[in-house]
């Protein structure tokens, strides 16, 4: 008699575990922490980037060592070159002879370093994850054969450089575009193409040395929140 009264609940659990996917969805704070820890697994990486502010696009080859250092070389503008430690941001502009340094915030990745072991972290600890729409893959863009999953995270103070940030992760688990909105409501779209991970990037792409012809500007970046208050 037990028997037979356990059987519409058996029949009903069974019926669930057929409906159930093989693998449980992650929420979207588990899937970031999931691309995270595969970017703390890269000894280095490398990839054809382009970054759009506004009417102006810069395009250019990305490189990084972890856990810090980072330097982008543009072709676009030609020539110029951001260079990062973790500690200090060198942008070197040749067309204005002028080279930009900046102390960096422990707490504050630069924009194009979002993308590293430590921006990523600063990412989790800083902001709120979401999905955009879902856990499901969506299209890059309208038209794109491109697919992606995107997230949608919302700073938690506003000390951070990006008040939100929209983050798409290819089929492969690499981030493939970040579209940020700055404090004052600027748009910058960043994607990432031609990933190439652990390919022995030498010493020399992170060796920032100013041209003697350049003139230094410090603290180029108006710090709202210098001692943390």
């Amino acid at each position: 008699m037990r028997t037979l009264q356990k059987a519409p609940v058996l029949v009903f659990l069974l019926a669930i575990a057929a409906v159930l996917p093989a693998d449980e969805i992650l929420t979207a704070p588990a899937y970031f922490d999931r691309i995270a820890a595969r970017y703390g697994e890269f000894t280095d990486f490398q990839a054809a980037v382009t970054i759009k502010l506004g009417t102006e696009t810069m395009e250019g080859e990305l490189f990084h060592r972890r856990p810090n250092l980072l330097t982008i070389e543009f072709s676009a503008p030609s020539n110029e070159i951001i260079s990062s430690d973790g500690k200090q941001l060198n942008v070197h502009i040749p067309r204005h002879g002028v080279t930009l340094r900046q102390p960096l915030r422990e707490r504050t990745a630069e924009p194009t370093g979002l993308i590293t072991e430590q921006g990523l972290s600063l990412m989790r600890r800083n902001y709120s994850i979401a999905y955009l729409t879902g856990p499901s893959e969506v299209a890059l863009e309208p038209g794109s054969s491109e697919m992606v999953i995107k997230l949608r995270l919302e700073a938690r103070g506003t000390t951070e450089g990006y008040r939100q940030l929209t983050i798409s992760v290819n089929e492969e688990g690499l981030i493939r575009r970040i579209i940020g909105v700055t404090n004052d409501y600027r748009d910058v779209q960043m994607d990432f193409r031609n990933i190439r991970i652990d390919s022995s990037i030498p010493d020399e792409k992170f060796e920032f040395e100013n041209p003697p012809t350049a003139n230094v500007f410090e603290n180029f970046i108006f710090e709202l929140d210098r001692d943390g208050g």
